[in-house]
């Protein structure tokens, strides 16, 4: 492999004046060829061996991508009955910034291609990414302004697109006293890709980010996300995962309560079923005192699929009076499916009120004959106890709006 991800590389900057920039590049490309893709021997990888995965389905993945051909908007992808501002990027390439519905000077937007070498120095997948992604996309909310609509990003393949990888970056920087909503959709018409997306987001003092990340329909890419997020004081990050369409798709979040007050929320849905497998991943660290997160992952696992949350919450010795929650539960469909959580607290204070938890098991029995008894049949029973499941994560979303549209994407709605 190392011949060939030197190649792809050498070919992706061929014809670049970026000089100081390529060589900066380079020395990302030669760390993560020495980590090379994760593998089951790293204990943050060890229920999802990424390098197994990609060399069982994907045979001679390509690093080289052409960004400079332009693609057409399939205009048909966009979300209906939601005005929305948009960010479309095609097998990689951005191929358009919208936002129509904003005062433009509120929000400003620009491309770079220095990268920041002092973040997660131990995660290979960051090097691939800091290497092959030739523009790091900003996006800043100005200090007061409440972003009027959502920012839906648009993750897009299509048919042209094979046995590729794909890096992409965007951070965000959320100014005092401002509010963004943000909706990553993916839609894929590509076959055995491998996604890779960083994202670092930076909340300053009482600002609020809703991010809502849907992957639902079905197709055969692998997928993984990064997502960083440094918060102020009395900042608020509320995270929705709905993890159901990708053959494998690993969400990993990275989350650093900085300032006094601030809060964060994590809330995942896994609906799998034909040997697909995900996991979410979510590090959430208390780095002084007042502070709080929320964790509420559930699973609906069918037909030898395979989820796995790890959730761990770290406090720090001068993170006093600190809130964190978390709870995993998983309902098993088959006997072949599988469910692995490894929740986690590592606390130095002592002033804190913490909780882990996590179950799995069948739908209950007892529960079904009693909706029988009213006059169900099995199915209809089975898929009112699941509603009622997964209900419960998804009405912890504060949006109205955008908690009807996954309702009616997940049919769910009333």
């Amino acid at each position: 492999m190392e011949k060939k991800i030197i190649t792809d590389f050498e070919n992706t900057y061929k014809n670049s004046s970026l000089n100081d920039d390529v060589r900066f590049k380079k020395e990302f490309l030669n760390k993560f060829i020495e980590k090379g893709f994760p593998s089951k021997k790293l204990e943050s990888w060890k229920f999802s061996d990424l390098n197994q995965i990609i060399n069982k389905n994907i045979e001679n993945l390509i690093f080289y991508n052409d960004i400079t051909k332009s693609n057409k908007i399939d205009e048909s992808l966009y979300l209906k009955n939601l005005e929305h501002n948009k960010i479309v990027f095609i097998n990689g390439k951005l191929e358009e910034i919208k936002f129509e519905h904003e005062d433009n000077n509120k929000i400003k937007i620009s491309k770079e291609t220095k990268i920041d070498d002092n973040l997660f120095k131990d995660n290979a997948l960051i090097d691939l990414n800091n290497a092959f992604a030739i523009y790091n996309y900003k996006i800043h909310v100005e200090d007061g302004y409440n972003v009027k609509k959502p920012v839906v990003i648009y993750h897009t393949t299509n048919s042209e697109l094979n046995s590729t990888n794909i890096n992409i970056q965007l951070n965000f920087l959320l100014g005092e006293n401002s509010s963004l909503k943000l909706i990553d959709t993916f839609n894929d018409i590509s076959d055995k890709n491998f996604i890779n997306i960083y994202y670092n987001f930076i909340l300053k003092k009482d600002s609020v980010l809703k991010n809502f990340k849907l992957d639902n329909l079905i197709n055969n890419n692998i997928k993984y996300s990064f997502n960083n997020i440094d918060q102020e004081t009395n900042s608020v990050s509320e995270t929705f995962i709905l993890s159901t369409g990708s053959k494998f798709f690993k969400n990993e979040i990275n989350c650093n309560l900085k300032g006094k007050y601030s809060s964060a929320f994590v809330n995942g849905i896994f609906s799998l079923s034909e040997n697909r497998h995900h996991e979410i991943k979510t590090n959430i660290n208390h780095l002084i005192e007042n502070t709080k997160s929320y964790q509420l992952i559930k699973s609906v696992l069918d037909n030898s699929s395979k989820a796995v949350y790890q959730g761990k919450i770290y406090v720090d010795k001068d993170a006093q009076k600190t809130d964190g929650y978390q709870l995993s539960k998983a309902i098993l469909l088959n006997e072949n499916s599988e469910f692995n959580a490894k929740p986690e607290l590592e606390i130095y204070a002592d002033d804190v009120k913490c909780s882990h938890g996590s179950a799995s098991g069948s739908l209950n029995d007892n529960s079904i004959f009693y909706l029988r008894s009213r006059g169900l049949n099995y199915k209809e029973a089975k898929n009112l106890l699941i509603k009622g499941f997964l209900l419960d994560v998804i009405e912890k979303i504060t949006d109205e709006e955008i908690k009807n549209i996954i309702k009616s994407t997940m049919g769910l709605s009333t």
